[in-house]
């Protein structure tokens, strides 16, 4: 069976198409577009603009899905939809435009099937899940490889970058309240100081492109999918001033996210240094996978009994 997945995030709209067979599933197609619809996002409206830019995105990819004859097609959107204050009319617009349904999933749904999909790749046994959207940080504490709490938070990197940065590259003032945020809003779950987490699980885009710079600065450009924590230091120090080398570096590695890497590094820092964290190990599965095996083939399963 094939089906075909479309994640509507604040800073990208992806399509997944997977087959499934046998109990496992294997990427087939995988296209992003950087909508960015957390920039649209005006007095905690999405406006009629980033509705458009969301319609259109969309419809480009059921022209994909068609070319294809794919008739399994699941929408859902996160913090996208879910942080604004017209998500009815978002969803009304995009189902009239395009005839699908968005599912607006809620901040600790989005935790937990993110790291339900990267359980399918990694032995999860004891550690601290984060994933670092544009508008929204899913964060999930585990042991012996079950859920002990999942949580969200309304801080992603295209909000910081919205929010806090003047220009291209946020300075180090910048830095330092995007810091505080994240701090502000990790002291609000509570209890987070009193626990250490060595190891790190992390998914997403920008743990995934952070991944790549640490690869290609400071391992001598080879493919590993752990790196210390320490190193995310070392990276921003080399990125701190604004430059032709460091926008060469930044435009070799992660062209797409020039602009939020570096607020996605910061909020990655803040919460690894306060869960006392060593090491970060990367899925390349998360959401959409998590969404896949729990929601839709499940819910089949049961329809066709």
């Amino acid at each position: 069976m094939i089906y075909g997945i479309i994640d509507v995030g604040s800073n990208t709209i992806r399509l997944n198409i997977y087959s499934y067979q046998e109990y496992q599933i294997k990427s087939l197609l995988h296209k992003k577009v950087m909508a960015g619809l957390a920039g649209y996002v005006v007095d905690g409206y999405l406006s009629p603009k980033g509705i458009k830019l969301a319609c259109a995105t969309i419809s480009d990819f059921q022209n994909i899905l068609n070319n294809f004859d794919i008739k399994h097609i699941y929408m859902f959107a996160t913090a996208s939809l879910r942080n604004i204050v017209n998500t009815d009319e978002a969803i009304q617009n995009i189902r009239e435009y395009t005839g699908l349904h968005v599912d607006v999933i809620s901040g600790e749904e989005e935790a937990t099937l993110g790291f339900i999909g990267a359980s399918y790749e990694l032995d999860m046994k004891t550690g601290l899940f984060i994933d670092i959207g544009g508008g929204s940080t899913e964060l999930v504490e585990f042991s012996n490889g079950q859920i002990t709490r999942a949580v969200s938070m309304p801080i992603g990197s295209l909000g910081m970058y919205s929010q806090h940065v003047n220009k291209l590259f946020p300075k180090e003032e910048e830095r330092v309240i995007i810091q505080q945020e994240v701090l502000k809003e990790l002291n609000k779950l509570g209890q987070g100081q009193n626990k250490a987490y060595s190891l790190i699980c992390g998914v997403g885009g920008n743990i995934r492109a952070t991944k790549k710079l640490n690869n290609h600065l400071l391992s001598e450009g080879e493919i590993v999918n752990d790196f210390q924590v320490k190193n995310i230091q070392e990276i921003l120090s080399l990125l701190n001033k604004v430059n032709k080398k460091s926008l060469r570096r930044l435009l070799q590695v992660v062209p797409d996210r020039i602009h939020t890497i570096i607020p996605g590094m910061i909020i990655l820092d803040t919460i690894a240094q306060y869960y006392s964290s060593d090491t970060i190990c990367v899925s390349s599965y998360g959401v959409r996978e998590g969404y896949l095996y729990s929601k839709v083939l499940k819910e089949g399963s049961r329809d066709e009994n």
